[in-house]
């Protein structure tokens, strides 16, 4: 099994357990939507503009609905077990690309209600995310308004980017991905100007 599978099964568990109308930390989705969403990323090609580019998300969310309305609940959960088809681009970048969503939107789930504390997290799959946290972080921190450098809890720095006041955010690897993803549900430490600090938590992240 590689990270990306076992964050994937791990999902889906706790789908499974809280089940479809279940609330997640995503603003105004169920279970159900992140299932349709995580489905139609990986099925529907002509979904993913729509996740980056704005004019382009009305597209993006008719497919999401659609699966949403239209999909069985127990298929959609076999479904998504099964991981991206054939020709999906996410067939052949699953091990790489899949990661961060699995993880990312399995804490949405969990964190949700009072009372969660992190999971403990495997050797391969702190790697996994101190990796895919370099990156992400490339593409989201330049935008906004502060320097950020994150670090894990032995003081070895993950990423610095980005222009103005300097934060620093000192965490866990799985804690300092979630917050590149715009998620305040996070255990982690802020050093910085306490405006700025607000700021750049409450910034939507749009990747």
């Amino acid at each position: 099994m590689t990270v990306a599978r076992d964050e994937r099964a791990a999902l889906l568990a706790s789908m499974r357990a809280v089940g479809p109308d279940a609330p997640t930390l995503c603003a105004g989705w169920t279970v159900r939507d992140l299932a349709a969403h995580l489905l139609a990323r990986e099925n529907r090609i002509d979904y993913l503009p729509g996740i980056a580019i704005a004019r382009f998300s009305n597209r993006t969310e008719r497919i999401q609905a659609d699966i949403r309305a239209y999909a069985n609940w127990q298929a959609m959960l076999t479904r998504l077990s099964t991981g991206p088809p054939a020709y999906s681009p996410f067939k052949w970048l699953d091990s790489v690309a899949s990661i961060h969503e699995m993880f990312v939107h399995h804490e949405d789930i969990r964190r949700v209600a009072d009372g969660w504390t992190p999971r403990e997290m495997s050797v391969p799959a702190q790697r996994a995310l101190r990796r895919v946290t370099m990156v992400m972080s490339r593409v989201v921190l330049p935008r906004l308004p502060a320097q950020v450098t994150l670090r894990t809890r032995d003081l070895s720095v993950v990423s610095k980017i980005g222009r103005g006041p300097r934060v620093m955010v000192t965490a866990d690897v799985g804690e300092l991905l979630l917050f590149v993803f715009g998620r305040t549900q996070i255990n982690a430490d802020f050093e910085g100007d306490a405006d700025t600090v607000d700021a750049i938590t409450r910034a939507k992240r749009r990747v």
